[in-house]
């Protein structure tokens, strides 16, 4: 397929993307991405995924602090065919959005118009979603409200994680692109509008949604924990210290539980009473400590029936 590709994406979830259309023998003209930014506990300059995964194929990379126009003008000079954005980071400007022959073409991780914005994966997760997907969508000007090429469904496991579902829908994406890729270039998809009815935003979850908080009923905790691991992790104090919930479920409760209490810690998990139900916290993360079992976390500590937890 002789096609002039620009590739415009940043984190992890990008590189599938850009790895298939290697593979697919279309490897782009040029990948933009976010600029190396600091990061881990030296804060050394670190570059973006998109990048390491450019290099690797030998790809121009280009990372501007934002698409103005002097880069508009650089999309123009390549005469790109068609622009693949996969979760780059910015909103794209008009002249961007029209210098390739084909526009730009977004891969997003929902079934569009649900979940527009910066954190479909976990805010699916913490609805209760039962059914997720990804979106190939014709950019505009606009917070993914383009007009839809292709879709793809996939349900949402009982124990999903926001980790598990990022990986399964960055290869769907993947796919789902080089599937398409061809009918896009031809101009044989028609565009199908977005209704805005059912459309939600899936804002960027905030530090303090991170928090659990035992008055909520456990169901509720339990998807809170799920959308948040692998990382940044829920968080909640037990025993007068921090730690990073990973891994945790709902079980019943009992009619004497004090919601925000332990109601019993063993090898099987530490169960804390919340508004309904108990929260049984199976892996967690100490501030300072590694990850580990709930089992191997209470072989040095004790944890007594009834202690308060927040």
């Amino acid at each position: 397929m002789a096609a002039r590709i620009i590739f415009a994406g940043t984190p992890e979830f990008a590189v599938p993307g850009l790895d298939a259309l290697v593979e697919a023998g279309v490897p782009p003209v040029a990948v933009f991405t976010q600029p190396d930014r600091p990061a881990g506990r030296g804060r050394r300059l670190t570059p973006p995924p998109v990048k390491r995964a450019a290099d690797r194929h030998g790809l121009t990379v280009h990372q501007p602090e934002r698409l103005g126009d002097e880069e508009a003008a650089r999309i123009r000079e390549l005469a790109p065919d068609l622009m693949v954005v996969v979760a780059y980071g910015q909103i794209l400007r008009r002249n961007v959005l029209d210098a390739p022959r084909c526009g730009c073409v977004n891969v997003h991780a929902s079934l569009l118009p649900r979940w527009r914005g910066a954190a479909p994966i976990q805010r699916a997760l913490l609805a209760g979603d039962e059914q997720t997907g990804v979106t190939l969508m014709q950019m505009d000007e606009g917070l993914d409200t383009g007009p839809m090429l292709a879709r793809e469904g996939t349900p949402i496991s009982a124990d999903e994680t926001a980790g598990s579902l990022h990986d399964r829908l960055a290869r769907i994406g993947a796919d789902l692109l080089v599937a398409h890729l061809a009918e896009i270039l031809a101009g044989a998809i028609t565009p199908e509008p977005q209704s805005e009815e059912g459309a939600t935003y899936a804002a960027k979850l905030t530090q303090a949604e991170s928090w659990l908080d035992p008055a909520e009923p456990a169901e509720q905790l339990e998807r809170r924990v799920r959308a948040l691991a692998p990382v940044p992790g829920a968080r909640i104090h037990l025993g007068g210290t921090q730690v990073r919930v990973l891994a945790a479920r709902a079980c019943p409760g009992r009619p004497d539980d004090q919601a925000g209490t332990v109601a019993a810690a063993s090898g099987s998990g530490i169960e804390v009473a919340t508004g309904e139900g108990r929260l049984c916290i199976t892996r967690l993360k100490p501030a300072g400590g590694r990850e580990q079992s709930a089992a191997d976390y209470l072989n040095g500590r004790r944890l007594a029936p009834g202690e308060r937890v927040q």
